[in-house]
């Protein structure tokens, strides 16, 4: 398997979950795919907890939980849930089709709402921030 499209919905959720998945495989664009799937299923508050709890174990079972970043992991999330209400996308393939920046210029889309440095914040790696600049819907 060479990218996470070759899951479907479910498996693909129930992988990450279980922490199956394969890590290499475990993208930007595998996050936005989570973050679209699971605010889909449970709405943005509990995708926001569920997202924030399973990343963090993910990267635990990998011995890489210095790499978590809750402020960024929630921002995401509401970037993601942002764009979906406006998308008239049925599918996270056609989503992102909609809204490339989520994939290309995601970093441009955090320094709209943050005026400092979320990427490298030791603060906002364990504890969430909110905007500074520009507050999520």
């Amino acid at each position: 398997m060479n990218t996470h499209y070759n899951l479907n919905d479910l498996e693909f959720e129930e992988q990450f979950k279980t922490g199956v998945f394969n890590a290499a495989l475990f993208d930007h664009e595998a996050h936005l795919r989570l973050a679209w799937l699971q605010i889909n299923r449970y709405g943005v508050a509990k995708a926001e907890e569920h997202i924030h709890n399973q990343l963090l174990a993910f990267v635990k079972l990998l011995g890489a939980g210095h790499k978590y970043n809750k402020t960024l992991t929630i921002a995401g999330i509401k970037t993601v849930y942002h764009f979906m209400l406006r998308s008239e996308s049925d599918t996270f393939k056609d989503f992102i089709l909609e809204f490339p920046r989520l994939k290309h210029n995601f970093k441009d889309l955090m320094n709209t709402h943050y005026g400092f440095d979320i990427f490298n914040s030791e603060k906002a790696k364990i504890e969430y921030q909110e905007p500074d600049l520009l507050p999520f819907d």
